[in-house]
């Protein structure tokens, strides 16, 4: 066992009050004791296993939180598109299909109608395919129906192409009903209400 070092013979050149403050931390030095031994494993550290294993588990818990966070995603893709098909019934998140008429007999489109605004438009959007190019001064016209007839208007489009189709932002700026429709017909630039329907609900 080591004797305890002799603190005069160790501060022997100090000034004396730095002795007293240098003695009194030295007391309880002694008092403490040495510090507890390292166990083996401690003084020995960490493991190459221990650190591929904490390695390994961290990416354990990043993959299997990536993959719940996929499947809360696909969940609720699910839910929007259950909700949107279940509620073609009513006016907000409408999808209507539209088929084409013996004017159009290639034409298909899809009318999505979304929820009104607070200034009271209904925007809508008619993705269509295999509408014929008209002539110069023709255009197509989507009319809102009601009660069976074609009731007020709701935008225009020209095609340039009917294999490539057309994508168009429409708005029917009234007050819709659920049994509310709508087809697309064909117009010449200076007509008066609806012309011949090429595009009409699907039945």
């Amino acid at each position: 066992m080591t004797p305890d070092p002799d603190f005069d013979e160790l501060m022997s050149d100090a000034e004396q009050g730095e002795r007293e403050r240098l003695r009194r931390v030295h007391d309880m030095l002694i008092v403490a004791g040495p510090p507890p031994e390292l166990t083996p494993q401690m003084e020995a550290g960490p493991t190459l296993a221990m650190t591929i294993g904490a390695r390994g588990s961290r990416r354990h818990v990043q993959r299997r939180v990536a993959l719940l966070a996929a499947a809360i995603i696909v969940l609720l893709l699910a839910f929007l598109v259950g909700y949107i098909t279940g509620n073609d019934n009513k006016v907000g998140g409408q999808v209507l299909k539209l088929q084409g008429t013996a004017a159009a007999p290639n034409a298909q489109a899809s009318l999505r109608v979304e929820d009104v605004d607070p200034a009271g438009n209904w925007p809508m959007e008619l993705a269509a395919l295999g509408l014929p190019k008209l002539p110069p001064k023709g255009y197509y016209e989507v009319f809102l129906v009601r009660n069976g007839k074609p009731w007020a208007p709701c935008g225009t489009f020209v095609v340039k192409n009917e294999k490539v189709g057309v994508s168009v932002r429409l708005n029917a700026p009234y007050r819709l009903r659920p049994s509310d429709s709508w087809i697309v017909t064909r117009q010449q630039w200076g007509d008066r209400g609806a012309g011949p329907v090429v595009l009409q609900p699907l039945t």
